[in-house]
């Protein structure tokens, strides 16, 4: 069997409620010199049915705090801004899609498809890989996130995946496992006015899940990441990505009185990966950790909602204010955490958690480039960041069962 062949077992360590807990993970390569591409995709479908017969073992309930989902913090209503140009720019796409990528791309609106999803490269992926598709159907699909996301969104999606090409570069070309063209888009229920539908982008560092319901709009789970996170050569050099992330989070630790950092810092060491949302945590149960908000006086309230506007906003400027002036009214209920150093150059993770807000920031370890930099030592060019809204509307799940509730299907 092809698996037999699979060389490393990759261990993966999840800090969760201040405790770290070891998450066994299935086989990956190092190496694919000498694997053709059907090859290589035998051993996906077999990494992938793994992953999905571990993970994907009950329904979908939302990441919590206790296990309990905290209610009525969602609503379905009218915000005032129009989704006409996301549903123009879907029903373009797959108006340049033939029959069998249409069958490839369409799911209905509330299948498993939405969980289906992984920030690591080695997955199978639904939908048309970008590789396959031509300059016209790709065009389409790009002009699907601009219609979609902020300028500073769109820019960040592409400059990942520009990335992942100058991580196959820094892998002795291996295009095999990565590059910019190995994304997919998959189109949850009919594009529409009235009727809930969405789509996802997934791929290696970059995943968006977009819900629509009329003119509301929930981005999340979202996963924007990268190794490297600078290309100093290659095709794209010069390209960076995260950098804002990184430093207005130092920033905002600095901001905090002693007494603050005290209680928000959960550890000074950062010598693993702790982020804990990515892929397959759809029902993670996390409690409150750091420093609570209450406590911030007008200045850090103002420079924490500065830092959230950075994940937020990449989502589309009036969609972005919206979920910004939700966001703000948890307010009080919202709380900052960090592991790690305080200096500049220093590694860290930090958290912002409230009930309808989870964003993760992590210096990773090295995967893809253990060749240039340690195993096992955080460094700053792996970065992973998670944005989740939590008691049950990621995917929009929320909103999508009140709509189900006034409308029977």
């Amino acid at each position: 069997l092809l698996i037999n062949r699979v060389i490393v077992l990759i261990g993966a360590l999840l800090f969760v409620g201040g405790l770290a807990i070891g998450i066994a993970q299935p086989p990956t390569l190092d190496d694919v010199s000498g694997y053709s591409e059907e090859e290589y995709q035998e051993y996906l479908v077999e990494r992938t049915a793994g992953w999905h017969e571990r993970e994907l073992t009950g329904p979908f309930k939302g990441v919590t705090t206790t296990g309990e989902i905290v209610p009525n913090l969602f609503s379905v209503r009218s915000t005032g801004v129009s989704t006409e140009p996301v549903k123009i720019a879907a029903e373009a796409y797959l108006a340049t899609l033939n029959a069998e990528q249409h069958a490839r791309t369409l799911y209905p609106v509330d299948d498993e498809e939405w969980r289906k999803w992984m920030n690591i490269h080695s997955y199978l992926r639904q939908g048309v890989r970008f590789r396959d598709l031509t300059d016209a159907q790709r065009g389409a699909a790009m002009g699907l996130l601009q219609a979609s996301l902020s300028a500073k969104g769109l820019k960040l999606s592409e400059d990942i995946m520009k990335l992942n090409a100058t991580l196959g570069e820094l892998n002795g070309d291996d295009f095999m496992q990565y590059g910019e063209d190995q994304y997919t888009i998959t189109i949850m229920g009919t594009p529409s006015a009235t009727e809930p539908w969405g789509w996802q982008m997934d791929g290696h560092h970059l995943v968006i899940n977009y819900f629509v319901l009329g003119d509301q709009v929930v981005m999340t789970p979202a996963f924007w990441g990268s190794e490297p996170v600078l290309a100093t050569s290659g095709r794209y050099a010069g390209t960076w990505v995260l950098q804002e992330e990184q430093d207005l989070g130092l920033k905002m630790l600095h901001a905090l009185n002693a007494e603050q950092q005290a209680q928000a810092v959960l550890n000074p060491v950062k010598d693993t990966d702790y982020d804990v949302a990515a892929f397959f945590r759809d029902n993670l149960e996390l409690d409150y950790a750091g420093v609570s908000v209450s406590t911030f006086n007008e200045l850090q309230r103002m420079q924490l909602m500065e830092l959230i506007g950075l994940f937020v906003g990449n989502l589309r400027d009036d969609h972005a204010a919206i979920r910004m002036s939700e966001v703000a009214e948890q307010l009080d209920d919202t709380y900052f955490a960090w592991i790690g150093g305080n200096d500049d150059g220093t590694v860290y993770y930090y958290r912002i958690h409230s009930p309808i807000i989870l964003i993760e920031f992590d210096h990773q370890t090295p995967i893809g480039l253990t060749h240039l930099h340690p195993r096992g030592v955080p460094y700053r060019g792996h970065i992973h960041t998670t944005v989740r809204t939590p008691n049950g509307n990621d995917y929009g799940k929320d909103l999508l069962r009140q709509h189900y509730a006034m409308h029977p299907h």
